[in-house]
C-alpha cells in the first residue's frame, strides 16, 4: 500500500489493530514523552493524542515503534527496494534471474520525484510556531523541540531536485532565547548533507531558505535519517519506499512537500548562532546548551488533517532503533561492495550507536605464515574514514577464519571470541585528538575525543572464567567485583572527583593486580555501580561505551610504550565512570512519573483510553 498522506497510515494501522487512541486532554509538557515510552516499553501500538493541551492539532508517536510494525509500515515495498539495491551491486542478476527482476524497472520510476500543481493539501492553512504541539520530553531540556522533522535544503541558486538534501536536524522551536514565532534553533552534527549548501550559502549573496516538512508518508521520515551517498537524493528513496514518487511543487522560493502535514518555512540567519539544548538525547544523556544555527520563520502551514508526527529519544532501545534495523536490511547487501574483505558490521544500538562497532573482516593477507591483524586492520581503517561509521569510538574487529559462525549480533558471545584470543600487547590502535559524535560527552571537549580500534585474528590464547583469584581483596575504595560474563569483571570504584586522584587511584589498583595471574579474566570495568552493569547485557555495553574515552579512560595491568606503541600484558582495564565533564544521564522526574502512573492501572494497560 502507498500512503498519500499521514492520516491514510494512521486509518491502515487502525484497521489492522496498531494504533491506540487518546481522546482526553494530555500535556505534551513531559506527560506525552512519558506515556509513550511506557508503551514502547511495554511494545505497545502507535499512539494517537487526539486531544493535545494548548495546541488545535492532534499528534502521533510510536508509529515505528516496533520492527514488526515498521516492517509492516513499508510491507509492500521493501522486497522491491531490496531487489533495486542487489541490482545495484551486481547488475549481471537482471540477466542470470530475469523473472525475479521483472517489475524492477517500474518499482524504481517511483524513484523520480513528481512536481505537482495541485497545492490545496499543504496550503490548507497557516499557523503559528506557537500552537504546534510543544512536546517537552525530559525534565532538563531547554524547550520544546520537533523530533522527526524532515529539513529540505539546495545548494544556492540549484534548480535539480536530486541535488537537494533532506535530512533530519532536530528544532528547538521555544525556550532560551529564542522569539517566539519568529526564531527556531536548527541543531545538526558532523557528517550531514545540509552543512555542504550551509558553507555554500556563507560564501554567496543568496539568503539560505530552507523548508521543515513534519509528517507525510512514513517513508519520508525514514528517508531523512537514511544514510545515503552524496550523490543520491533522499526524495529518490522516500519515492521507492512509499511505492509513491515524492510529490513536491515551489512556492516563494520555497520547496513544499505537498503529502506533509506541516511545512514552516524561513531563512537561516547568516553569521548568527544562538543557544539550543540541553536536550535528552538517544545516548540516553543531555546532550549539552551549544551555539547552533538559526532559522528566521516566515511561514507555517499545514494540512486540513494534519497529524503532528513526533518521537522521544533517550537511552537505547528506543523507537529509533527500528530505523537501525531497517537500515541495516535494506543496505548489508552492499557492505562488501563499499568495505572489500568487510563480512559483518554492527552499530550497537544499546550503545548510542556510534561508541561501539563491532566488525568481522577476512584476513587473507599471509595464509602461509602466522596469523595476525593485517587485512582487518585496513578494513578497519576504511570504517573509520568513510561516512558514519567514522563516529565510531570503540571499533572492534575479528577475523571470520577463526569461527566461521561468529555473528556481531550474538553480542555476549562475539566478546567472548575476541577476548579469548586478543593480544593486549599487540592488538591496540588508538586515534588521539580526533572527531567523535557530537552527542558523546566522554572525550576532552564537544566532537573531540578518541578512538581505539581493538583488532582479532589467531587461536584462542585462555579459557575464560567467573572466578576471582585466591586472596583477592581490592585496595581501599575499590569493591563489590562482579562478573559481567566469562573473562569480564566489573569493580565499583570511588567517584571519579578529578584527574590527578583518579591516577593514584588507578596506579594503586594496577600494582596491587600485578600479583595475581589474570590470565582469565581479560577486561576489567572500573565503574560507579558494578551491580547495575552486570544486571543485563546493555547495562554493561552503555555504561562501558559511553562514559569512556580510550586515549584517557584505558588502563593496563604491567602497561608499557614502546616506539610509541602503547599495550599491556595482563588485564586491559577501562574507567567507565562518569567524569565531571559527561552530560547527566537522562532520568523521568518524580512529578511526571506520579501524573503518568495515574492514567495506567497496575497491569501497564492506560485507563479507559482505548
Amino acid at each position: 500500500m502507498s500512503y498519500k498522506s499521514l492520516k491514510h497510515c494512521v486509518n491502515d494501522l487502525e484497521k489492522h489493530g496498531k494504533l491506540l487512541r487518546i481522546k482526553s486532554e494530555v500535556d505534551p509538557d513531559l506527560e506525552m514523552a512519558e506515556i509513550h515510552r511506557r508503551v514502547f516499553d511495554a511494545q505497545g501500538p502507535a499512539i494517537l493524542y487526539e486531544n493535545v493541551k494548548g495546541s488545535p492539532f492532534p499528534a502521533l508517536s510510536n508509529l515505528y515503534g516496533t520492527i514488526e510494525r515498521t516492517r509492516f509500515l513499508f510491507r509492500h515495498e521493501l522486497e522491491k527496494v531490496q531487489k533495486i539495491i542487489e541490482l545495484k551491486i551486481d547488475p549481471i542478476q537482471i540477466l542470470k534471474q530475469p523473472g525475479r527482476y521483472l517489475s524492477t524497472p517500474f518499482s524504481a520510476l517511483n524513484g523520480l520525484p513528481k512536481k505537482v500543481r495541485f497545492r490545496k493539501h499543504i496550503l490548507f492553512g497557516e499557523t503559528k510556531i506557537s500552537q504546534l504541539p510543544q512536546i517537552k520530553s525530559w525534565e532538563k531540556d531547554g524547550g520544546a523541540f520537533i523530533t522527526l522533522p524532515q529539513v529540505f535544503s539546495m545548494e544556492p541558486g540549484g534548480k535539480d531536485i536530486m541535488k537537494s538534501n533532506l535530512g533530519m536536524y532536530r528544532i528547538q522551536m521555544s525556550g532560551n532565547d529564542y522569539q517566539i514565532d519568529k526564531q527556531i534553533g536548527l541543531h545538526y552534527q558532523l557528517h550531514r548533507g545540509i552543512g555542504v549548501h550551509h558553507k555554500a550559502y556563507n560564501e554567496s549573496d543568496l539568503p539560505f531558505k530552507v523548508s521543515v516538512f513534519v509528517g507525510g508518508p512514513p517513508s519520508n521520515a525514514f528517508a531523512a535519517i537514511m544514510p545515503l551517498p552524496e550523490n543520491l537524493s533522499e526524495l529518490t528513496f522516500a519515492g521507492l519506499l512509499n511505492g509513491r514518487r515524492f510529490r513536491y511543487f515551489q512556492k516563494n522560493d520555497y520547496i513544499f512537500s505537498s503529502d506533509a502535514d506541516f511545512c514552516i518555512t524561513g531563512t537561516v540567519i547568516k553569521d548568527k548562532k544562538m543557544l539550543e539544548g540541553p536536550f535528552g538525547d538517544h545516548l540516553g544523556y543531555y546532550s549539552l546548551a551549544h551555539d547552533f544555527p538559526v532559522l528566521k520563520v516566515d511561514k507555517v502551514y499545514h494540512r486540513k488533517d494534519a497529524i503532528w508526527h513526533f518521537t522521544v529519544v533517550g537511552r537505547p532501545p528506543a523507537e529509533d532503533s527500528s530505523f537501525g534495523y531497517l537500515i541495516h536490511e535494506l543496505v548489508k547487501g552492499l557492505t562488501p561492495i563499499e568495505f572489500p574483505g568487510l563480512v559483518e558490521l554492527n552499530a550497537v544500538d544499546a550503545a548510542g550507536v556510534h561508541p561501539l562497532l563491532l566488525a568481522i573482516g577476512s584476513e587473507r593477507y599471509m595464509p602461509f605464515r602466522e596469523r595476525k591483524p593485517e587485512e582487518i586492520l585496513t578494513i578497519a581503517n576504511h570504517l573509520l574514514g568513510k561516512g558514519q561509521t567514522s563516529l565510531a569510538k570503540y571499533l572492534f574487529i575479528a577475523d571470520i577464519g577463526d569461527n566461521p559462525k561468529l555473528n556481531t549480533k550474538d553480542i555476549k558471545f562475539y566478546f567472548k571470541h575476541i577476548l579469548e584470543r586478543i593480544d593486549w600487547t599487540r592488538d591496540l590502535h588508538f586515534q588521539t585528538q580526533t572527531t567523535i559524535d557530537t552527542l558523546d560527552y566522554s572525550g576532552e571537549s564537544w566532537n573531540s575525543g578518541s578512538k581505539v580500534v581493538i583488532a582479532c585474528c589467531g587461536p584462542q590464547k585462555r579459557t575464560l572464567k567467573t572466578k576471582l583469584p585466591t586472596n583477592f581483596n581490592l585496595p581501599v575504595g575499590f569493591t563489590n567485583p562482579v562478573f559481567v560474563q566469562e573473562g569480564i569483571l566489573a569493580i565499583k570504584a570511588p567517584p571519579y572527583l578529578e584527574p590527578e586522584q583518579s591516577k593514584i587511584d588507578i596506579l594503586s589498583l594496577t600494582e596491587y593486580l600485578k600479583s595475581f595471574d589474570l590470565s582469565s579474566i581479560p577486561l576489567i570495568l572500573l565503574v560507579d555501580d558494578s551491580t547495575f552493569v552486570c544486571k543485563s547485557l546493555n547495562n554493561f555495553i552503555w555504561v562501558t561505551f559511553t562514559r569512556s574515552n580510550p586515549s584517557h579512560d584505558i588502563h593496563g595491568v604491567d602497561e608499557f610504550t614502546e616506539n610509541k606503541h602503547w599495550g599491556c600484558r595482563s588485564s586491559l582495564i577501562i574507567d567507565a565512570r562518569i567524569k565531571p565533564n559527561h552530560a547527566p544521564p537522562l532520568l523521568v522526574d518524580s512529578k511526571t512519573k506520579k501524573n503518568v502512573d495515574k492514567l495506567f492501572d497496575k497491569g501497564g494497560a492506560l485507563y479507559g483510553k482505548l
